[in-house]
């Protein structure tokens, strides 16, 4: 076998149209995801119009003058996902002395967040994300799990003024709630 024939075999595809004297065209780009720049401190944040749990419409724009937060997460009566939801409950008091609105976001169903909203008494609104348009707004990346797609953990804290002031894109669900309260606070 020549030298340029075993390259054809060792070095993948580009390399093979190249090392075989065959013209290639590079293949296209991977589609884009969506940009975490989309999302910047000190940039309104992207609006949306959800239903909550109990069937209310809720849409940013229309909370504007008061502080919110938005946190995705990825799935109902999970661990982590039920560890969060119970610290920010438990720090519901002073987090509403701050008048921000809380809202939770992940891709299950409005009974799915009902039924957590009840057994865990949350006092705060969830809303569904069934198609992950919500999370594309904000670079929100999806992930699977077997047959199933969840939404990554991440919190936005957002304004009065509709200016976003916070992105976490890693949580500790330990402490995350303690954190937000501190950007909350002036």
């Amino acid at each position: 076998m020549t030298a340029a024939r075993w390259r054809c075999f060792s070095y993948g595809s580009l390399a093979i149209a190249a090392a075989c004297g065959k013209h290639a065209t590079p293949p296209p780009p991977a589609p884009a995801e969506p940009s975490a720049a989309e999302v910047q401190i000190g940039k309104p944040a992207p609006d949306f119009t959800a239903t909550t749990y109990d069937g209310k419409a809720i849409t940013l724009s229309s909370l504007k003058g008061t502080p919110v937060v938005i946190y995705f997460y990825p799935k109902d009566e999970t661990p982590g996902c039920t560890r969060e939801a119970c610290s920010f409950r438990d720090t519901w008091n002073e987090l509403s002395a701050t008048h921000a609105t809380l809202i939770g976001v992940s891709m299950d169903n409005a009974e799915s967040h009902k039924q957590f909203v009840e057994h865990w008494k949350l006092p705060f609104a969830l809303v569904s994300d069934t198609d992950g348009a919500i999370a594309a707004k904000y670079g929100v990346p999806l992930k699977k799990h077997g047959d199933a797609t969840f939404e990554a953990r991440q919190t936005f804290v957002i304004g009065a003024d509709g200016l976003v002031r916070k992105i976490y894109r890693e949580v500790d669900v330990a402490t995350h709630a303690s954190q937000v309260l501190a950007d909350l606070k002036p």
